[in-house]
C-alpha cells in the first residue's frame, strides 16, 4: 500500500484553489491518489470560506473561461482536509507537525514577506516585530510555530515551497525566514530549518479574479452543484518548479508542470512583462474611471503604454531569453482583453509600494546600465504616484489595500511642497535612481504628460 503524503497550504484564497490544487486534482483523475491538500489560514479573515469548504468535504467546482468566452466546469476534490482556524493556529501546526505533511506550500502578497529593497527582513515592521516576541500574525511567525512543533517531534525533513510572485521567491523567503530566526534568537530551530527543510523557486501563473455572485448559479446550472465557495479564473495555467525538494514531492511534470533546474528566465519574464504590465494598467484604468482590467486593455492608449513599457525597456533588459519574449508579451495582453473574467483594477493594483521595487525598478535601472533612458517605463511608477495623490485626496473610487503603506506617511507625502520629488527621493522604491537627476526630470515630464492624458484618455499619450 503507497502511503499517503500530505501538501500542507497556508493561504485558503481563490488562486490556490485554481491553480495549486487543480494540478493536484489533475493527478486524481489520473489515478495517482497519493498526495492531498489540507488547507488553513494564517489569519481569521477566510472563516466563512473554511467553514463552508469544510462542510463540503473540502469540495468546489473551478469554472474557467477562454478569451472567446468557452466555459468549462471541474470538480476539484484535491482539498481532502480544511483546517480551522484558532488564534493559536493549532490545527496548522498539528498538521504540519505530522510526518505524512512533506510539503508545506504557501501563497502571500509580495508585502507579506516584510522584505526591504535590499531583500532584508525588515525588523521594524510592526507584525515582525509582534511576531518576533512570540506572535503568529506573518508567515515567519507561523512557519516558526509550526516548525518547533515538527522539530520537537523529531520530525522529519520538508519541503517550504512559495506559491506567489515575490521574484526569486524561494531564496528571499528562506534568508527572511532565517533572519527572522535569528533575530529571535531561535538557534535550535534556525539550525533545523538549514539542515531539514530547502525552498525551490517558483513561478505561478492564472489571472483568478476575487469570486463574484454571478458564479454560483453558473455552476448549478452547468453542473447541478449547489455550490456556495466556487472559484473562476482564465483557462490560461502555467507552473514552473525549481525541481529541489527534500522529502519527496507528487510527480507535478505528468500533468504539465515544468520542473526545471533555474526558474529564472521564466519568473523575470512574467513578473516583468504580466505582472508590471497588468499594475499599469489597471493604475491607467483606475485614473481614466474604469473598474475592469478588460475594459481597461481594450482602450487603446492604455494598451499603448503597457506594449510600449515591454517592447522598447523589458525585451531588451531580458535578452537573449529561452523564451520568446514577443509572443509571450502578446499572449499576456490577449489574457488581459478577456471580457469574461471581469477582474477587477482594484484587485490587481493591491500593493503597489511593494510592486514598484519587485516589478518595475530593475527594468528602470537596467535601462539606464545599458545607455538609455527608460521613458516607457517610466510611465508606470507615474502612474502609480498619481494613483496614490488620488487617494490621498479621497479621490479613488474603491478602498485601496497595501500591506507596506503607512497612511499618514503617504499623506504627509503629498501634503508637502514637493510631493514628486518626495516620491522619487524614496530609496525603498527606486534604490540608487532615487538620487539620479536625470530620474528625476524624466519623472517630473512623465508626470506632467499623464497629467494632460488623463483629462482627454482616448487621446494618444504624447511622446516624452
Amino acid at each position: 500500500m503507497t502511503t499517503k503524503s500530505v501538501w500542507m497550504h497556508i493561504g485558503a484564497g481563490s488562486f490556490h484553489r485554481a491553480h495549486q490544487a487543480w494540478y493536484l486534482n489533475q493527478l486524481h483523475k489520473q489515478g495517482d491518489d497519493g498526495w492531498s491538500i489540507s488547507l488553513g489560514n494564517i489569519r481569521n479573515d477566510a472563516g466563512e470560506l473554511l467553514n463552508q469548504l469544510a462542510a463540503q468535504r473540502g469540495e468546489y467546482v473551478l469554472e474557467t473561461v477562454t478569451p472567446e468566452g468557452e466555459r468549462a466546469y471541474e470538480k476539484i476534490a484535491s482539498i481532502r482536509k480544511v483546517l480551522p482556524w484558532d488564534k493559536e493556529i493549532s490545527a496548522l501546526v498539528e498538521e504540519g507537525a505530522k510526518a505524512s505533511t512533506r510539503v508545506i506550500g504557501f501563497t502571500v502578497t509580495e508585502a507579506g514577506y516584510y522584505l526591504t529593497p535590499q531583500h532584508e527582513l525588515d525588523v521594524h515592521q510592526p507584525d515582525v516585530k509582534a511576531d518576533l516576541t512570540g506572535g503568529m500574525t506573518t508567515l515567519y511567525g507561523a512557519l516558526s510555530r509550526i516548525l518547533h512543533q515538527r522539530m520537537s517531534n523529531g520530525g522529519e525533513p520538508v519541503t517550504l515551497l512559495n506559491c506567489d510572485n515575490l521574484r526569486h521567491n524561494g531564496e528571499r523567503f528562506r534568508h527572511g525566514f532565517l533572519s527572522f530566526l535569528k533575530a529571535k534568537g531561535d538557534h535550535a530551530l534556525f539550525d533545523w530549518v538549514t539542515t531539514h527543510t530547502v525552498s525551490p523557486n517558483t513561478m505561478v501563473d492564472r489571472i483568478t479574479p476575487r469570486p463574484t455572485a454571478d458564479i454560483a448559479p453558473r455552476v448549478k446550472a452547468a453542473t447541478g452543484f449547489d455550490d456556495k465557495v466556487p472559484v473562476m479564473g482564465e483557462s490560461f495555467i502555467q507552473w514552473v518548479i525549481e525541481d529541489n525538494f527534500i522529502n519527496g514531492r507528487p510527480p507535478l511534470e505528468n500533468v504539465g508542470v515544468e520542473m526545471v533546474k533555474s526558474v529564472l528566465p521564466y519568473e523575470e519574464a512574467k513578473i516583468r512583462i504580466l505582472n508590471a504590465s497588468h499594475s499599469c494598467i489597471a493604475w491607467a484604468g483606475t485614473l481614466t474611471g474604469l473598474s475592469y482590467i478588460d475594459e481597461s486593455t481594450v482602450q487603446q492608449p492604455i494598451r499603448q503604454m503597457a506594449w510600449d513599457y515591454v517592447t522598447e525597456d523589458v525585451i531588451p533588459s531580458l535578452s537573449p531569453s529561452p523564451l520568446d519574449l514577443a509572443e509571450y508579451r502578446d499572449v499576456v495582453l490577449a489574457r488581459f482583453r478577456n471580457p469574461y473574467i471581469k477582474d477587477t483594477n482594484q484587485r490587481v493594483v493591491a500593493d503597489g509600494l511593494s510592486k514598484i521595487p519587485g516589478f518595475i525598478t530593475p527594468t528602470l535601472i537596467e535601462c539606464y546600465q545599458r545607455g538609455e533612458e527608460p521613458a516607457a517605463t517610466a510611465v508606470l511608477p507615474a502612474l502609480f504616484f498619481l494613483f496614490l495623490q488620488r487617494w490621498a485626496n479621497g479621490q479613488l473610487p474603491y478602498e485601496y489595500q497595501d500591506g507596506v503603506m503607512q497612511d499618514d506617511a503617504i499623506r504627509a507625502l503629498f501634503a508637502a511642497p514637493e510631493p514628486l520629488k518626495a516620491f522619487v527621493s524614496d530609496e525603498t522604491l527606486f534604490a540608487e535612481l532615487a538620487h539620479s537627476s536625470a530620474f528625476h526630470e524624466l519623472m517630473a515630464r512623465t508626470v506632467t504628460r499623464l497629467e494632460t492624458w488623463i483629462k482627454s484618455p482616448q487621446s494618444p499619450l504624447a511622446a516624452a
